[in-house]
């Protein structure tokens, strides 16, 4: 098996030393040259042709986010952003994500930072199978034919993990401002998630935030777990309600798509509509099984829309998938079900 190649670049001479005693303790990763700025990485992405590129955010001369739209327009390749996990950072990172980034992993703050960064060799590793399509419009296109969509009862929840901010980007430019009640559980940082709320927020139509105990959920409002120390559940069958919890990782996360996924479940049985989309492990297969099992309709993003098959892939093993989508068409077949009018029609029509 040939090994993955890849290309440190990081202003910081101390940090691309421990990105590079991190990669190359794995056996799978050959770490082929390191960069200082933009301009030697062009030179050295020339010259040594690596498949992945470690990317640090914030560097002299031009910017990293400067230099990932570069790459993204000249010659798409796997890029994992390194962040700090400031405020600055973390719009910055989900700016990265949202442009074409595989990941974005946060700079270790003092500690064992090499243990801090234990997780990055399988997000290189990962990283390397995924093949990016350049730079996406994510401006809101709402299909005309949803200005006379009225909810019906329905609720939507999505799980999501690697390469989620871009498909959930665009799959949420296609929900109409009445959208039904959804509740999203992505994995990342806590100043990442409220980082990329305000920017959904400001970019598509229904109302967006990270949800706080107590929220009800209502018509045209999405809320995204916060994360953190907490887990998003639901709660309240008649008038259903976000509830946090504080726990361990579940599945390997926290917040966890299964935690929420099972009180899905529970709490809407029928009345839930439930998609996993791209991502890796194994986090919101087990509980989409579960929704389905209570009559709740579940979605999973089809492998070549994905930009890691992963979550999807477990579900669909396990039986938990009614059908599987590219992500384009996700949208328009979950405003079909949450539809009172298309669903009326279909009442009248049997």
């Amino acid at each position: 098996m040939e090994r993955v190649k890849v290309l440190i670049v990081d202003d910081s001479q101390t940090m691309r030393a421990v990105v590079k005693a991190v990669l190359r303790a794995d056996p799978q990763i050959d770490v082929v040259g390191e960069a200082a700025d933009p301009y030697e990485a062009r030179d050295a992405i020339k010259a040594l042709n690596p498949d992945v590129l470690t990317l640090d955010i914030e560097m002299p001369r031009m910017s990293g986010l400067e230099f990932l739209e570069k790459i993204m327009k000249l010659r798409p390749m796997p890029v994992v952003m390194v962040s700090s996990l400031t405020q600055k950072g973390a719009k910055d990172s989900i700016e990265a994500l949202s442009m074409g980034a595989f990941e974005c992993v946060g700079k270790p703050t003092g500690g064992d930072t090499v243990k801090a960064l234990s997780h990055l060799p399988g997000i290189v590793r990962a990283a390397a199978k995924y093949r990016p399509q350049g730079m996406t419009d994510h401006t809101p296109t709402v299909d005309p034919s949803l200005a006379s969509f009225k909810p019906n009862k329905k609720i939507i929840a999505i799980g999501s993990s690697t390469g989620g901010v871009e498909a959930l980007l665009k799959l949420l430019s296609g929900f109409p401002e009445n959208c039904p009640p959804t509740i999203i559980t992505q994995h990342m940082p806590p100043a990442f998630l409220k980082s990329f709320a305000e920017r959904l927020n400001n970019t598509v139509a229904p109302k967006v935030a990270t949800a706080t105990e107590g929220a009800p959920l209502r018509v045209g409002q999405i809320y995204i777990a916060p994360g953190g120390a907490y887990h998003m559940q639901i709660t309240g069958r008649v008038s259903p309600v976000c509830k946090l919890i504080e726990g361990d990782p579940v599945s390997g996360h926290r917040p966890s798509v299964d935690v929420m996924f099972k009180s899905v479940e529970t709490i809407l049985g029928g009345r839930a509509i439930a998609m996993l989309l791209t991502g890796m492990g194994r986090d919101g297969a087990k509980g989409l099984l579960g929704i389905r099992n209570a009559k709740g309709y579940t979605i999973a993003q089809d492998e070549a829309s994905s930009t890691v098959y992963g979550m999807a892939r477990v579900a669909k093993e396990l039986g938990g998938v009614d059908i599987e989508l590219p992500l384009t068409k996700i949208t328009a077949k979950v405003m079909s079900l949450c539809d009172i009018n298309t669903t009326s029609k279909m009442r009248h029509s049997a």
